[in-house]
């Protein structure tokens, strides 16, 4: 097959496209990198900047560009917007790869109209990065993104794709409970975990008898939405209670190479705090050993089928005392618990994220698809 993944989130594509190849087929990524992540890609569409003038080129390099995105058997979004630009502009976009290409198929691996409407409701999920329960969290962050997808321009756009897509596919449990909630062709939607390339390496492990090492990598922009103000304070107490038996690594906004370079010989992660399931930057240091601070509630669990691993440190708003314990109780006893974590972690996304199965996966609905 000929596949165009078309946007970047969190290396999602970068990393799919790599298992899709070692099945043989043509597959080309097309992404601005995710911004200043600067992920891998074959053809960059980075946006130079919002002035005027360089946005007149780059509208102008886009149309140029898009005359080569034809004759694809599968067209996958990462997204509704899937190019740096307004809802309008994507539209337009979206319409020439439909008419051009055999299948679409949208991606639902971050914020859009249906996981706000799902976070929303008071009913999919008893915590969410927009409410907990049916109490909003209020936030600039958060008021944008509902102004954007619920009340703007963006919600017209997604329901345009959706509705010509023809096929939805959810990387995580939280945009699979959303959609499953809000988007009525179900038979459409898909659930299929996140790739991770598991490293062939042999990790040097920290030796224990060592400071056991936090490490929390900031996104400024979005560390109320995540939740890491409200986590770093009890990873804060935690090291004033246990100063010689653990330490924090704190950086922020890194690209990618550079992150995972400072990533390394770390033993747990903090990553958000309103999740029901690690994403990808939870799961990237998983497939090294190291212990995710993030969601791990039954449901995240149970859609994957899993009834014995439970390497999450499930990070639970409003029970910051509980998490304190649990990580005090981690830093007294890490020579016991934390090998035990650590294999967990890797066994959990040998078994359930292994870019090479996720691949097989893909590859099955899209032939799916090709044979209607």
């Amino acid at each position: 097959m000929r596949i165009l993944l078309l946007g970047e989130f969190s290396n999602v594509h970068a990393t799919l496209a790599l298992g899709l190849r070692k099945l043989g087929h043509e597959v080309v990524v097309a992404s601005d990198g995710d911004e200043w992540k600067n992920y891998p890609r074959d053809i960059d569409l980075h946006r130079p900047s919002l002035k005027k003038w360089d946005s007149l080129r780059y509208f102008l390099r886009l149309n140029r560009q898009f005359k080569d995105f034809k004759g694809f058997d599968i067209v996958q979004l990462i997204n509704p917007i899937f190019v740096p630009l307004k809802a309008e502009r994507n539209q337009s976009f979206f319409q020439f790869l439909r008419k051009h290409n055999r299948k679409i198929v949208l991606g639902a691996f971050g914020m859009d109209s249906y996981y706000i409407k799902g976070c929303l409701d008071g009913k999919t999920f008893r915590y969410s990065d927009f409410a907990i329960g049916k109490n909003q969290r209020y936030s600039v962050e958060n008021q944008r993104f509902i102004q954007d997808w619920i009340l703007g321009e963006k919600f017209k756009l997604h329901e345009f794709v959706v509705q010509n897509s023809d096929a939805v596919v959810a990387g995580l449990m939280e945009y699979y409970a959303a959609y499953q909630a809000h988007f009525r062709q179900k038979e459409r939607l898909h659930f299929i975990p996140f790739p991770i390339q598991i490293s062939e390496e042999t990790r040097k492990e920290t030796q224990r008898g060592k400071k056991l090492r936090f490490f929390v990598g900031i996104q400024r922009s979005r560390a109320v939405y995540k939740g890491v103000d409200v986590l770093l304070p009890v990873l804060k107490e935690v090291q004033k209670t246990h100063p010689d038996l653990c330490e924090i690594d704190c950086v922020e906004n890194l690209p990618f190479e550079e992150y995972k370079r400072r990533l390394s010989g770390a033993d747990v992660i903090v990553d958000q705090l309103y999740s029901y399931t690690p994403a990808m930057n939870a799961l990237e240091a998983m497939s090294q050993g190291i212990v995710p601070i993030s969601g791990g509630e039954p449901e995240s669990y149970e859609l994957l089928n899993e009834n014995q691993l439970r390497p999450i440190i499930n990070a639970i708003p409003g029970k910051e005392n509980e998490l304190f314990q649990t990580l005090c109780h981690l830093v007294t006893h890490a020579d016991e618990e934390l090998p035990k974590l650590k294999q967990q972690c890797r066994d959990y996304i040998r078994k359930h994220h292994d870019y090479e199965k996720i691949a097989s996966a893909y590859e099955q609905l899209y032939l799916s698809l090709l044979s209607e």
